[in-house]
């Protein structure tokens, strides 16, 4: 390493001044219409371009470097992208979708600026450029960690992706990549939730992320949380290229390039080399796992288009048992074997006045997980495969200028295969688990259709909508969401807007398989009520302000263990550790009951003249919930405090530092008493204590003739806090064993782009 960062910095005497330049397209955000004669600038220069017919444009002579580039056209909010980063190998390639004006003031100019958003969708939404996710302190350029920063997100255990947002638990979020359903984005993921230590997407190829964290339109449904949408750009239409990266965690190879004029591809493969450091350093555990993407686009013509993906992540786990030590270790760690893909076919047509989508994916979900005692005997033997199939379409239609409709519909084919060999598992809360075998081979559909009007009523803007779901292995299977918004613009700087409406999700198919009764759950069942206020400062600052209560009610409890409601599931890597509670092998019924409520308050700043950007968040939350046995107790994830602040300068175009520092009050937990067991009295009694870090990266890139380099330098917990959020019970020792989080945590990245 030491080598090479010699022969970098030997090479920067090398460095040419080779131009570079910007393409892109411009369309409406709604229709996905190109619109010509946009004027594109780059601000503070007099370099600019207008949009063809097709909403295409090229500037060119341009050094490489960072810049902001203007889209201004009549009847149009202006847009600003303010992270272009343009080097001598590659275009920057942009897509910038622009908002229809829907609220004129006489002699004022109400403009978006440098913030992207939906006019209809003003409540919890935060979007992030493929730029500020790759710079992001702390985040290991993964998509799911760069969300960490926004209000509302708690952290459920360190080192791990687990969302957890406004109380609710870590299986209540949408993914959603190009519009296509994904169970789990994450490697080694948690079966039946959403969570996993590390996404399986590849950064380079996403172009934007939107993330909603509550009042989300009926357009997105079986979730009752949070939907993220991954947005993942087209290949380069110049020349082949690639990218060659080796980072904190793994390396990995990019190709992509044109096909033909109207199409491109992109190819990724990224393989993890800690399996190598682990082996080497004798650890017991050693994880391994590999990834790749394959998309392609092409153009049929200026009004259809085709699009193929592929999304595939293969992990596996290897167990050195050494000695002793190691087999006891091994013996508490639930392990597993995993395969997973997303792949998907779509098609859009633009008309007049609007767009529809069809597509076509499979989300596959192959798990083998493995626990066993001292004598190598089994205690957890779990082999699953969840397979959906899903046709969707999605339409937009412009009634006016001033109105719209969305309508679409889903139909999803189900696979639920497990195999599970469970023998009779005694909690530490004095429950006996009598499974034994499980065995089910089952097909199920999912069925939705949803309705919603958008318009424009002088300062209002309103939103509602109606949704439809329909499951088939519940005997009480069909449901109705009802969701509006409405905001008014009190003037140009400042917003107040209102949303409530009802969120349904399925229960996981995991849930199912404990027993025949399991079929008489319901749907959970959230009632979600968001008033927020938005400021903007300047240009590139704003202040947000949001209320949130959220209802829930149908929640699965337990019948077996009374106390047991699965909110409280679903974070971490689950097995004995947590008495296998996030499977919920045994009976349920749909009558767990329960609230989360907060304020979050959020100033951001974006990269402007001014050169320097953030994110400040404050969170004040709670959540509690009601089992069989009635009593009210705060939920796993509860976290009264969460601050976050993230934020970095650019001294150069080509070089800049930027840190993150969080805090939050300590989540609960059940106290072991001195035997190891736990009582049930004493049940998420006891806090934590108080959490908090500082990370800390410097990011420089250099252009060379033929290629260019991406360097950073990024240290994790800087002041090296070892907080604990988690407690097991050593037996051996016959104490508890706190689990700190990782201490101080240096990291290297180096990407070749050529």
């Amino acid at each position: 390493m030491k080598k090479l960062l010699l022969i970098i910095f030997t090479l920067a005497g090398v460095i040419t001044a080779q131009n570079g330049k910007i393409t892109g397209r411009v369309i409406d955000k709604d229709t996905k219409e190109p619109l010509p004669g946009v004027n594109i600038i780059v601000i503070g220069s007099n370099k600019g371009a207008a949009s063809d017919i097709e909403g295409y444009f090229e500037i060119n002579n341009l050094e490489p470097g960072r810049y902001r580039i203007k889209a201004s056209s009549i009847g149009y909010e202006p847009a600003i992208k303010s992270e272009v980063i343009v080097t001598n190998v590659r275009p920057a390639d942009l897509l910038i979708e622009l908002n229809q004006k829907v609220i004129e003031i006489e002699s004022v100019t109400v403009s978006s600026g440098y913030f992207d958003a939906d006019p209809y969708e003003l409540n919890s939404a935060a979007n992030f450029s493929y730029e500020e996710i790759r710079r992001a302190p702390g985040g290991f350029e993964d998509v799911i960690r760069a969300l960490s920063v926004l209000p509302g997100i708690a952290q459920a255990s360190p080192g791990r992706n687990d969302l957890v947002v406004r109380g609710g638990a870590p299986s209540e979020n949408l993914y959603l990549v190009n519009g296509y359903p994904v169970q789990n984005i994450n490697h080694f993921g948690s079966q039946g939730a959403t969570g996993g230590p590390l996404s399986y997407v590849n950064l380079d190829f996403v172009r934007e992320t939107n993330f909603s964290t509550g009042g989300f339109s009926v357009a997105n449904g079986d979730k009752i949380s949070s939907v993220l949408k991954i947005d993942l750009r087209e290949g380069r239409s110049d020349r082949i290229g690639g990218k060659a990266t080796i980072s904190a965690t793994q390396f990995g190879l990019d190709i992509e390039g044109p096909v033909s004029e109207n199409s491109s591809f992109i190819v990724s493969a990224r393989r993890s080399y800690l399996d190598f450091i682990f082996d080497a350093a004798g650890f017991n555990f050693v994880p391994e796992y590999y990834d790749a993407l394959a998309k392609y686009d092409h153009k049929i013509d200026a009004q259809n288009s085709l699009s193929f993906l592929f999304i595939g992540a293969f992990d596996k786990v290897k167990y050195n048992n050494n000695n002793a030590d190691d087999i006891y270790e091994n013996s508490r760690i639930l392990g597993s074997n995993q395969n997973q893909y997303l792949t998907g076919l779509s098609y859009r047509h633009i008309f007049g006045n609007g767009f529809y989508d069809i597509s076509l994916s499979r989300n596959f979900f192959d798990n083998n997980a493995s626990q066993r005692d001292t004598s190598l005997n089994p205690i957890f033997l779990n082999n699953s495969i969840e397979g959906e199939n899903t046709l969707k379409f999605d339409a937009v239609y412009k009634l006016s200028g001033k109105s719209e409709i969305n309508f679409g519909a889903e139909v999803k084919s189900v696979k639920f295969k497990t195999d599970i060999f469970f023998p009779p598992f005694e909690t530490t809360y004095g429950d006996t688990l009598n499974v034994g075998s499980v065995n089910l081979n089952e097909r199920y559909g999912k069925y939705a259709a949803y309705f919603q009007y958008s318009a424009t009523m002088g300062m209002f803007l309103f939103s509602g909508g109606l949704r439809t779901d329909y499951y088939s292995f519940l005997n009480s299977g069909f449901y109705v969401s009802p969701r509006f918004s409405v905001s008014y613009m009190l003037d140009p700087s400042q917003i107040i807007s209102l949303s409530a409406g009802v969120y349904y999700q399925s229960p996981s198919y995991i849930w199912l398989a404990g027993s025949e009764d399991n079929k008489n759950l319901k749907a959970i069942r959230a009632n979600q009520l968001i008033a927020g206020y938005e400021l903007k400062l300047r240009e590139d600052t704003r202040l947000r302000a949001e209320a949130y209560y959220k209802f829930y009610s149908d929640y699965p409890v337990s019948k077996l263990r009374p106390y047991l409601i699965l909110t409280n599931t679903g974070a971490g890597f689950s097995g004995s550790a947590d008495n296998f509670s996030s499977f919920a092998l045994e009976p349920l019924t749909s009558a767990g009951k329960g609230f989360a409520r907060g304020v979050e308050v959020s100033v951001q700043k974006k990269s402007s003249d001014i050169p320097h950007y953030g994110i400040l968040s404050i969170t004040w939350n709670e959540s509690y919930f009601k089992a069989l046995d009635g009593v009210e107790r705060p939920g796993k994830y509860d976290q009264k405090w969460i601050i976050n602040l993230s934020g970095g300068y650019i001294f150069t175009p080509t070089f800049e530092g930027s840190l993150k520092f969080r805090f939050a009050t300590g989540n609960p937990y059940t106290p072991f008493e001195p035997d190891g067991s736990q009582l049930v009295e004493k049940y998420n009694s006891v806090r934590f204590k108080p959490f908090h870090s500082l990370d800390l990266r410097f990011d420089k890139r250099w252009h060379f003739e033929n290629f260019a380099l991406i360097t950073y330098l990024d240290i994790q917990n800087i002041y090296n806090n070892k907080s604990s959020n988690e407690i097991r019970w050593d037996d051996r020792k016959k104490e508890v064993d706190a689990q700190s989080s990782i201490g101080i945590l240096p990291s290297i990245g180096i990407s070749l782009e050529f």
